[in-house]
């Protein structure tokens, strides 16, 4: 696989931040077709957002993907870079469209092009969520579209713009991209999930039923995840969320995988605190991305 070195650099750059929307840690030399994500391991809770909501701190923080950015941080050391969204998934939800907004939740009439209904607004989970993943309100009272459409301006549109460049920039270095968006999951399904009161196996890979990524470049994560002896399932209960189905063109050579990481792996899920097993999921990841310096563009293989 051909190497990329960045013009003036020969250690990695610095985190590159837009007023604390996200921040892109870069290798010093491009050596992977693959771009890492991560939309909901944000942890700035501002006060006005704490004052808006009924619930305490750690209530808010039950949607959050804790740690997940740290699981996945050797990836530009690997030869890819990593983004990861500053602000709380409570706050403003990423993995949406940009405006599934759940009309109820406003005080205000929403314009025509809202999408108001789909199944994550049923869920209360939209681009704006109405409750956490526990099925806990979050507000007091309602919002009004201009702050939604703030939001969204603000902090939504400049990810999306952010994790587009590292997208086309990687197809244009090395012909193709795999985009792996990384989550976690809790441990056992939420009120609002398809599987609600069920134990959850250890990854959950979603490529969209295969519409996403190239099946090969699935079984070669779902490989990988279960070597060290995790368990691995595709697609159900998550199938892959907006970044997965709005990047995903195989035929146009960007690839998107999911991967749902089960909570009780690495982390008190009550407490929000770090257990040993994240230095084992961590090792786990550093040889994921390792691995994908092997990785063939699956369009080659048939063009």
């Amino acid at each position: 696989m051909a190497s990329v070195k960045d013009p003036s650099e020969s250690a990695p750059p610095p985190p590159s931040e837009q007023d604390g929307v996200y921040a892109i840690e870069r290798p010093a030399e491009r050596t992977l077709p693959v771009v890492f994500a991560s939309p909901h391991s944000g942890t700035n809770y501002t006060e006005a957002f704490k004052a808006a909501s009924r619930l305490d701190d750690k209530a808010l923080r039950k949607s959050e993907d804790s740690f997940v950015d740290e699981i996945f941080g050797a990836a530009p050391e690997m030869g890819a870079p990593l983004i990861k969204a500053l602000f709380p998934r409570a706050y403003m939800d990423p993995n949406r469209e940009p405006f599934e907004l759940d009309p109820g939740m406003f005080d205000d009439p929403l314009p025509s092009f809202v999408n108001s209904h789909s199944p994550r607004i049923a869920a209360g989970l939209g681009t704006i969520a109405r409750v956490v993943a526990s099925g806990e309100e979050i507000y007091r009272g309602k919002l009004s579209f201009a702050e939604a459409a703030d939001r969204i301006n603000r902090l939504y549109r400049p990810y999306h713009r952010a994790l587009q460049g590292l997208v086309e920039e990687t197809r244009t270095l090395f012909g193709w991209c795999l985009l792996v968006d990384c989550h976690s999951m809790p441990s056992v399904g939420g009120p609002m999930d398809q599987d609600p009161g069920m134990s959850r196996v250890d990854f959950v890979l979603g490529d969209c039923f295969g519409a996403s990524c190239d099946g090969s470049l699935t079984r070669h994560v779902e490989h990988m995840l279960a070597r060290p002896g995790y368990s691995v399932t595709r697609n159900i209960p998550y199938s892959g969320g907006y970044t997965t189905v709005h990047y995903g063109r195989p035929t146009a050579g960007v690839h998107a995988v999911q991967i749902e990481i089960n909570r009780a792996l690495y982390m008190d899920e009550a407490n929000f605190t770090r257990t040993p097993g994240l230095d084992d999921l961590a090792d786990c990841m550093r040889d994921l991305a390792q691995s994908m310096a092997a990785l063939a563009n699956p369009l080659a293989k048939t063009g």
